[in-house]
């Protein structure tokens, strides 16, 4: 299993942080550039506990869909995604959200899983690890520049 981890410093308050992290138009607008759009389950506003939503994306060239569910959450502070179907064996997105004078530092950690055993694991590394790490700075530079707006 691989792990990233994020740390983005954000001049704003922590509920703003916390609810555009959680905001499914944020999230499209923020991946445009791979076609990311919500097509099932909450499409759009903010997502709550146990409620869950499908992506469909372009990665790789391939069209893709990802549905995923919140698992855990405590407000303003704390959420977790998991996905339920979808492309990798494993996905889990811990959200986090520190406040510290005025500032929130969000904390991202991103657990994933390739199916297809070894050759699986050599694609995490070579090639997965670095696009969701560059997706994953993308959209929270995204989400920065709105907060701090």
């Amino acid at each position: 299993m691989e792990l990233i981890e994020i740390r983005t410093l954000i001049e704003a308050d922590i509920k703003v942080c916390f609810d555009l992290s959680r905001s499914i138009d944020s999230h499209k607008e923020s991946l445009k550039h791979s076609k990311e759009k919500a097509i099932a389950g909450k499409t759009s506003g903010l997502i709550d506990l146990n409620e869950q939503v499908t992506w469909e994306a372009t990665h790789f060239g391939i069209k893709q869909q990802l549905t995923s569910k919140i698992t855990e959450f405590e407000s303003p502070t704390y959420f977790v995604d998991e996905m339920i179907s979808g492309a990798f064996k494993y996905f889990r997105h811990e959200h986090r959200f520190i406040e510290d004078r005025g500032k929130t530092l969000m904390v991202d950690k991103l657990y994933f899983k390739s199916p297809y055993g070894f050759v699986g694991k050599l694609v995490n590394k070579m090639i997965l690890k670095r696009y969701l790490t560059r997706l994953l700075v993308t959209r929270n530079s995204f989400l920065k520049t709105q907060a701090e707006a």
